[in-house]
């Protein structure tokens, strides 16, 4: 199963500072610019899930091993054909869920 990145944010550490950090450490791309575009409550472990646009700086994946198995990059075509159930290898985010969202307001080009 694939999914979006998503971490915690540490005490004293801003949005923008804990999306560059996870993303950094799961899959070794680096980001520079950093956009909050929604929140969704998260029942485990209490938890509210913002949602963010990041500028990857480079894009070489470097996987943690201990944090991911697998981590690729998509073009908007190949989820076209994800969420119209063309391509079966990969499944689509479940509907309600945040990375949903994320993902649907990519593909209408709706990231503000």
């Amino acid at each position: 199963m694939y999914s979006l990145l998503a971490g915690f944010v540490e005490p004293g550490e801003t949005i923008e500072a804990a999306v560059r950090r996870e993303v950094l450490e799961e899959s070794g791309i680096r980001v520079g610019s950093v956009s909050y575009l929604a929140s969704q409550p998260w029942a485990f472990p209490n938890s509210l899930m913002f949602g963010c646009h990041g500028e990857a700086l480079n894009t070489d994946i470097t996987i943690d091993p201990n944090e991911l198995q697998d981590a690729l990059w998509i073009s908007k075509a190949e989820l076209n054909d994800i969420v119209a159930g063309i391509r079966t290898d990969i499944l689509p985010a479940r509907a309600g869920s945040i990375a949903h969202f994320l993902l649907q307001h990519w593909l209408a080009d709706r990231l503000d």
